[in-house]
Order: C-alpha cells, then structure tokens, then sequence
C-alpha cells in the first residue's frame, strides 16, 4: 500500500505541483481510505521524505559492496552517490522541479552532518562538509546533471572538502 501511495503520488507530482495535490486526490487514485493513507503517512511530504530516506539507506547499506559508509574511502562514496543520484535521475529532478530539494538536504545533513554527542572541532568539519555537498548536489541538479557522476565527484574531490 505505501509503495502504491508513493508511486501515485509521484505520478501526479509529474503533472503540478505539491500543493496542487490534495490527498484526497492522492487516496482516490491509489484506491486507498483517507484512514489508510494516514496510518502510513502524516503528510504529502511524508510520503516523499520516505522514498528519499530509502534511497539514500540503499546507497548507505550497498556502498563498498555492503561495508556500508562508515568504512568506504571518501573517493568512493562520492563516486558511488552520485552514481545513486544519475540512477535515480527522474525522481531527484521532479523534486528539483518542484521545488522540493529541502528533503534531500535534510537526508545529506542527516547521514554526514553534526551529531550531538561529537567534539565541537568534529562537529563543524561535518556541518561544513554535509552542506557543501549538498550545494553541489542542488547546483548539479539545477544545471541538469550535465557533468557524469565520475566528473562531478571528481570536482568535488578537487577542492579539498
């Protein structure tokens, strides 16, 4: 039912806007209850945040053949990232259409941002990290992902960051 609700309200927002989307609208082509819907999102956006959060868990999970972030070199997770983002290319510029970009920020930031309990010195080299990745992320999408995945990690990796 979730992945049917998700794939529903993809397929509209590939017509208008979000705001233009009622979840009436959303339930009633799915075929599903206003109740339905609710019990397994709170909001439109919601049903988006999940399907970001699930990307980026499968990228997390597979990187490095299953080792996961934490132990992959920087090279290749930047490499395999963007290689995730030309995968999912269509999905990432409806949102970058949309206006909805806010969602993957607030995936990047959540995976390689500051955590509470981090020394302070640790804790802004993440922050400084995590958003300047995610600039270049909305700037490559913004410009329509011109450059490879290769090119653009390759860049990225060029500036020191």
């Amino acid at each position: 039912m979730r992945t049917h609700i998700t794939a529903t309200l993809l397929q509209l927002l590939r017509e208008r806007p979000l705001e233009a989307i009622s979840i009436s609208e959303i339930c009633s082509r799915a075929g599903v209850g206003r109740a339905s819907f609710y019990r397994n999102f709170a909001s439109k956006e919601a049903v988006l945040e999940e399907r970001v959060h699930e990307l980026f868990q499968d990228w997390a999970n597979t990187s490095e053949g299953g080792a996961g972030v934490a132990s992959a070199p920087l090279s290749e997770l930047l490499r395999s990232l963007f290689a995730r983002f030309e995968k999912h290319r269509d999905f990432y510029a409806l949102l970058n259409e949309r206006g909805l970009m806010f969602l993957v920020k607030d995936a990047v930031i959540e995976l390689f941002g500051p955590k509470p309990e981090q020394p302070k010195e640790e804790a802004y080299a993440r922050a400084y990290f995590a958003y300047a990745l995610y600039g270049w992320i909305e700037v490559w999408f913004q410009r329509g992902m011109r450059e490879s995945a290769e090119e653009i990690a390759e860049m990225f990796q060029r500036q020191g960051l």
